[in-house]
């Protein structure tokens, strides 16, 4: 295991294959989160720690748990209740300790737990680092970084997104292009723009 090797995994999840605008997962809070650059942070700062954890956790389910005894085929469910869990830990962190950045970040904070790419990282994790035959010590490192660098690209995208808007607000948007219009037209133009990091060859 070399510096190379965690560079290459850390561009890729970051900007190659970013979980939001090339696999197009988790989409939800990212156009729900992202109309203000503080929440942006906040969220992604949860799903930095959420993606992190689980990948970390669900390791360690799958590795001796689920595949000793057979029962890989649970590991959907598996997954979805550790990442239920982190979630509710995060939920009632930030309530304690920022009350308004809970109040701001609202419905799309629990909603983590559904969150597609939070399951997907977990999911991409046991297919790419688990499954492949690479030793314990290393599919486990591999995994967690992995799964913080998903996190990384998830926030850098969001933080991006709610940038972007908040430009937008004092530019000359039509009346029909404001909100949820522009907004997907500003996701389609950034992860075209992500696709040219697709040439790396890393």
């Amino acid at each position: 295991m070399d510096v190379g090797t965690f560079l290459a995994i850390i561009i890729g999840a970051v900007f190659v294959s970013n979980f939001v605008l090339m696999r197009f997962l988790g989409l939800c809070p990212f156009v729900g989160v992202s109309k203000d650059p503080d929440s942006a942070l906040g969220m992604g700062m949860a799903v930095i720690f959420v993606m992190t954890m689980a990948s970390l956790v669900t390791w360690f389910i799958y590795v001796f748990i689920l595949e000793p005894f057979g029962i890989t085929y649970l590991r959907t469910i598996a997954f979805i209740l550790v990442i239920a869990t982190l979630v509710q830990f995060v939920e009632m962190v930030i309530e304690k300790t920022s009350p308004a950045l809970h109040r701001s970040l609202g419905i799309y904070l629990p909603l983590i737990t559904t969150n597609c790419a939070v399951l997907g990282v977990a999911v991409v994790n046991v297919e790419d680092f688990i499954a492949t035959g690479l030793p314990l010590g290393a599919s486990f490192i591999y995994t967690v970084v992995h799964g913080f660098s998903a996190g990384l690209g998830f926030t850098l995208a969001l933080v991006l997104m709610a940038s972007i808007r908040q430009r937008l607000q004092l530019g000359g948007v039509p009346k029909t292009m404001i909100g949820i219009p522009i907004t997907f037209i500003v996701a389609g133009l950034m992860a075209m723009a992500f696709q040219g990091f697709s040439g790396l060859k890393i």
